[in-house]
């Protein structure tokens, strides 16, 4: 039986006799990475090093591998641990011997690093399995970076059945936090993101002879300024809301009016009740505007992610054992962010904690955003991932 007051040292122990393991993983992963649901390779690197510790699993949601580890004490509660595998469609920077062997593809959002932590997590624990009872779902999920997403997908099938965890907890990179840093935030966290296409048809004609044509471009116009009172005017000041356009284009020229403008943006919030009233708000604006420049239009809306909820008591639990584990110095809080993920359908239907693993390092220059090609991390954060996911799941399995 593991002593409470043995468990900081024993996994810090394990991390560290894994560490080596971690990175060599994760740069074998962020050399080969792959797009949402095209991830076959990895699916079959993850399975490969299951298989060498004995974890048993099945493939769910196409591409995802779902393993479960069962200590041999007495006990029937089940936790579980995600990551993401799914890789971006970004053209790396060169010049890194680790770097993407795939071209236009980039592990540019740190999947790499969450799947080499959880197969680290997992070794870790199978060295432990004789020392504590339940058992741990170790979710390598696909899909997070494409709507609708592998979480979804793999909770319609069952992942969170069989056995049934009482929580669901993943942890992700965040470069602005320096490496041996982690975040935590109760409550809601994330924003729900849904990504707007209108379409404005009008006739197009000779930029010489307005009267003649219904101007797409004018109508365009009205449209976006109007709908930023969506935001302004009629979202709650206490609920934080984004509106914003991307991408408009006409296809005329300066001395063609075309006759349809399309327009791409996204929508953003943290409030599921506001969020369908303001996507409704939002058609009957662009409609109403439209139709009464004598116009028509179309729009599409494709929905995204919801708003990511922390579980309070569970998050704070994880907060207190990232202190002990740590050290509180290290333990930050985080503030709303209106990016989204995928993990908000876990949060939806079971207490969750989504939080964050610094990665960063400016003595090292390692500090550029996710989604960019010059992404990296510091891998000294593998050992604070692998040593604090391993410490929280034995705690939350009761040690």
């Amino acid at each position: 039986m593991i002593e409470f007051s043995h468990i900081h040292q024993l996994i810090k122990q394990k991390a560290e006799q894994y560490f080596d393991y971690a990175v060599k993983t994760r740069r074998h992963l962020h050399q080969h990475p792959e797009l949402s649901f095209e991830e076959y390779k990895t699916a079959e690197f993850i399975q490969k090093e299951l298989d060498k510790i004995n974890i048993p699993y099945k493939t769910m949601g196409k591409t995802g591998v779902v393993g479960i580890l069962k200590g041999n004490k007495s006990s029937d509660k089940t936790v579980a641990l995600r990551a993401d595998i799914d890789a971006l469609p970004i053209q790396e920077i060169k010049g890194r011997s680790y770097g993407s062997q795939n071209p236009g593809v980039m592990h540019a959002c740190g999947h790499d690093a969450h799947t080499a932590a959880l197969l680290s997590v997992a070794h870790i624990l199978s060295d432990l399995k004789d020392e504590f009872g339940g058992s741990i779902k170790l979710i390598f999920q696909p899909a997070e970076e494409r709507a609708p997403g592998g979480a979804a997908l793999l909770i319609k099938e069952g992942v969170l059945k069989n056995p049934e965890p009482e929580s669901v907890t993943g942890q992700h990179v965040m470069p602005s936090l320096e490496a041996g840093q982690v975040g935590f935030r109760s409550g809601k966290y994330m924003a729900s993101a849904d990504e707007l296409y209108i379409t404005i048809h009008g006739k197009g004609g000779h930029a010489a002879q307005p009267h003649q044509n219904i101007d797409p471009i004018a109508i365009s116009a009205q449209v976006i300024a109007s709908l930023q009172q969506i935001v302004s005017r009629m979202a709650d000041p206490r609920t934080p809301t984004v509106l914003s356009w991307g991408k408009i284009s006409g296809k005329g020229a300066s001395n063609v009016i075309p006759d349809k403008v399309e327009i791409a943006g996204t929508f953003r919030t943290f409030n599921e009740e506001w969020r369908e009233e303001a996507l409704s708000r939002i058609e009957r604006i662009a409609t109403s505007i439209t139709e009464s420049m004598h116009g028509h239009c179309n729009i599409a809306i494709k929905r995204g992610y919801p708003v990511l909820t922390n579980d309070e008591k569970l998050t704070q639990k994880n907060k207190k054992w990232a202190e002990e584990f740590l050290g509180k110095e290290q333990v930050k809080d985080l503030d709303l962010w209106t990016a989204s993920e995928d993990f908000a359908y876990y949060s939806q239907v079971k207490p969750s904690c989504f939080y964050r693993l610094g990665t960063g390092n400016p003595s090292k220059n390692i500090t550029s955003a996710v989604h960019t090609a010059t992404f990296d991390i510091d891998e000294k954060s593998l050992l604070t991932g692998i040593g604090l996911m391993s410490y929280i799941t034995l705690k939350q399995l009761g040690y």
